[in-house]
């Protein structure tokens, strides 16, 4: 799971980008400049052709290109692999706009950027590398699949001591006819009196 990008635009008459931020380390050192440009080209295309308060996940070969566009006009997107868990990309693209809304005063959302470095943007790129440690409902997913792993290997083990200590009281010399009898039938009926 990867995240490629993440772009802020005013949705004017014309997308206005005014932050971004790029991971491209994924690909070769000449390759970067044409993929950044590309990504730039398509999340301007992706917020021109999102309505206004709506959302949208568009596929392009292996990526998803996610788009918001807010009902004040502030748009984010996010490229990811096709990998990337869509409702932390949504989450995550409320939680960068909320923060530029915030950091800047509305009034210069419209203006054109020269400078489109925004150090929340870096931060939020790192730490949304891993879905599972920086959102908090798949950090929970993620302990509940390993807790259900654990208890299914204990459960697994204990039917197998169980179909051991089948063939142990089958085989003792210690244990009588009536003992053995007492074992076969609450073992039966009665799940809950199994060693």
């Amino acid at each position: 799971m990867k995240l490629f990008a993440i772009t802020i635009f005013y949705k004017g008459a014309k997308p206005v980008q005014k932050k971004a931020s790029y991971d491209l380390s994924t690909f070769g050192f000449f390759q970067r400049s044409g993929v950044r440009e590309f990504m730039t080209f398509t999340s301007d295309l992706i917020v021109d052709r999102t309505d206004i308060g709506g959302r949208q996940s568009v596929k392009e070969q292996e990526y998803m290109c996610h788009c918001h566009v807010r009902s004040d006009n502030l748009s984010a997107v996010i490229i990811s692999d096709l990998e990337y868990p869509s409702r932390v990309v949504f989450t995550l693209m409320i939680k960068i706009m909320d923060q530029f809304a915030m950091d800047f005063p509305k009034h210069s959302w419209k203006d054109e950027s020269r400078d489109l470095s925004y150090p929340a943007l870096d931060s939020y790129l790192s730490k949304y590398q891993n879905p599972k440690e920086a959102d908090p409902f798949m950090k929970v997913q993620n302990d509940l699949d390993e807790t259900r792993l654990v208890m299914h290997e204990t459960i697994q083990s204990v039917l197998r001591r169980g179909e051991k200590l089948d063939d142990l009281v089958d085989k003792t010399d210690y244990l009588s006819g009536t003992s053995k009898a007492f074992y076969k039938e609450t073992k039966g009926g009665c799940a809950c009196t199994i060693l």
